[in-house]
């Protein structure tokens, strides 16, 4: 969509308000934004967002959390952008600083893992769990291949034979 003010750049700026019940609305670019006075909506409000939203992160002074930069290989992204914007960079942020998000997450949500609902028309719900214990029961198989080829080495024939019964009752579900 078009800037509603100059009509040349794309509009990235959504305007809303309503005064007296009525409602108007403006889709502006960034420089037209800035030229009317919406370039930051927080101006003149006496809020400090980098503590506003640092203390959902752990509780630690953003001077803390910055002493070591770390980005995300993928987007750039710092823990301090994190802080300051409330929004993740990107999906691999959540592997780069799991470990600073994973109590914010927890707080907020209740939870570090979605368990939500399979969508319909996807099949069967038990099939899921079916191919995830079928994923599990080859890893732990693959595992206990490599176990029993070392007890094998080690001539420990015993312990290797407990080991070969449990891949067999793998196998056979």
């Amino acid at each position: 969509m078009l800037c509603q003010y100059c009509g040349k750049n794309e509009a990235t700026t959504h305007i809303k308000k309503i005064i007296n019940g009525e409602k108007t609305e403006m889709h502006l670019c960034p420089e037209c934004a800035r030229a009317l006075g919406y370039d930051d909506m927080f101006t003149g409000l006496d809020l400090n967002l980098d503590d506003f939203f640092g203390g959902f992160f752990s509780g630690a002074p953003m001077s803390r959390l910055s002493s070591r930069v770390v980005r995300c290989e993928k987007c750039g992204s710092t823990f301090e952008d994190i802080a300051r914007t409330g929004t993740v960079g990107c999906s691999e942020c959540y592997k780069t600083f799991y470990d600073k998000l994973e109590p914010s997450i927890r707080r907020i949500h209740g939870n570090a893992v979605h368990r939500g609902k399979i969508p319909s028309g996807t099949g069967d719900p038990s099939q899921f769990s079916q191919e995830r214990t079928e994923k599990r029961n080859e890893g732990k198989i693959r595992s206990l291949k490599e176990e029993l080829s070392r007890l094998v080495a080690e001539e420990n024939f015993e312990k290797a034979a407990q080991i070969r019964d449990e891949i067999k009752k793998l196998q056979n579900g």
